[in-house]
């Protein structure tokens, strides 16, 4: 019998392998991943790795094959305007550091992050199997059996679901969310410009929402453009003039020309909040327990402290001699996570239904806020704290850089 099954082989998945059998080699841990083995080499989208989450990608002992690749987000500014305004005047800059030369973010190709994780997995035995979903699973009172859809079945003291906001294992587990729908959609692309960003990131609040400009290596960013979902289904769907026409309208001239590298891709956005994070011999993590707007670029991250503390919650029970799948060794975990996840989750959806509209009453009472914040230093610095969650008083270890 395995000690731990997870089912999901992104980011999330592949780390909280990499967490729990890092700080206790005798447990057998096995990867599940419906997609094949070469899916993950054709994801060309990037991520933002806050400084907190980077501090255990360090412990995992990969932030030094990942650093190359990843551009540090070094000053942020915050705009609130509308597509046909000449002037986009900034309310809100923020300095990139949370302490000297330490980045509050880096942006990451996610390429290179999950190749990072997949090289820990093989490192430390992690078995990663490829091509099967999982379409069942029983609870017993000391195991969990997963039936796979090539007819096997895997049997385990904890099953972790880590396959997305959509998860089909939260589904099996009965485990209810709360959820709605935004009526829009994320494009995302990269695109290449003439001249230099310097690791500015930049917000752009306009009326369908957040237009994110994120750095990237090579005078290249990474855009996060929201739409209502049928005008971002007619962008997506657009031809490369008319398409590069409107993002250049949003993107502006500062940096020069640019064009648009690789494909685009729209995705809905809406919040999902699972009702429970954890069930006799079942936990959940990243997006199957949470799905957030990105207007604060917090989702994986928030991914990222899932693994942190339930990998601390397991080791540590491992380390007593209990049974790592109890309901109330898991229950610990939900504690120490769900308050975090929910308040997430409320704050982006205000933000978004604050920034999201062209209401004149609300345009001046926000952009009076931006302003008075960018005024306040120490309130800045607070905020640019927990945007690097190097301020949350109670992180796991590995988020202050320590192993378990």
């Amino acid at each position: 019998m395995l000690d731990m099954l997870v089912v999901g082989g992104g980011y999330v998945g592949l780390a909280a392998a990499v967490a729990v059998k890092q700080a206790a080699p005798h447990l057998d841990v096995v990867v599940i991943e419906a997609a094949p083995e070469t899916a993950w080499k054709k994801d060309t989208r990037a991520s933002a790795i806050i400084a907190a989450a980077s501090k255990m990608l360090e412990v995992f002992g990969i932030w030094d094959e990942i650093k190359p690749e990843a551009e540090p987000i070094t000053r942020m500014i915050v705009t609130d305007s509308r597509t046909g305004d000449p002037v986009r005047p900034v309310f809100l800059t923020f300095d990139g550091e949370v302490a000297e030369g330490q980045p509050f973010a880096h942006m990451v190709p996610n390429l290179t992050m999950v190749g990072a994780l997949r090289g820990a997995c093989e490192r430390l035995g992690i078995s990663i199997r490829h091509g099967v979903s999982a379409t069942d699973f029983k609870t017993g009172d000391t195991n969990v059996t997963l039936t796979l859809s090539d007819g096997s079945a895997l049997e385990a003291k904890l099953l972790v679901a880590c396959d997305g906001v959509r998860s089909k294992l939260r589904d099996m587990a009965g485990i209810k969310t709360v959820s709605w729908d935004y009526g829009q959609s994320g494009i995302v692309v990269t695109v290449e410009h003439e001249r230099p960003h310097n690791g500015c990131a930049e917000e752009h609040f306009l009326p369908s929402g957040p237009f994110a400009i994120l750095p990237l290596k090579n005078n290249r960013a990474s855009l996060v453009w929201t739409e209502r979902t049928s005008d971002a289904d007619r962008l997506v769907a657009a031809d490369d003039l008319v398409f590069e026409e409107e993002l250049e309208r949003r993107f502006g001239h500062k940096l020069g020309a640019l064009h648009t590298v690789g494909e685009r891709r729209a995705f809905p956005l809406g919040l999902t909040l699972a009702r429970d994070f954890v069930a006799p011999r079942f936990a959940l993590a990243g997006d199957a327990a949470h799905g957030i707007h990105p207007i604060s670029g917090q989702g994986l991250n928030l991914g990222f402290k899932d693994v942190a503390a339930l990998a601390e919650t397991v080791v540590e029970a491992d380390r007593l001699g209990l049974d790592i799948g109890s309901i109330n060794i898991l229950e610990r975990y939900q504690t120490w996570r769900r308050f975090d996840t929910f308040r997430m989750g409320v704050t982006t959806d205000v933000l978004n239904r604050l920034f999201s509209n062209d209401i004149m009453p609300l345009r001046v009472a926000r952009d009076f806020g931006l302003g008075l914040v960018d005024r306040l230093p120490k309130l800045k610095s607070f905020f640019i704290g927990q945007a690097a969650g190097t301020a949350a008083r109670d992180n796991p270890r590995l988020l202050a850089g320590e192993a378990i």
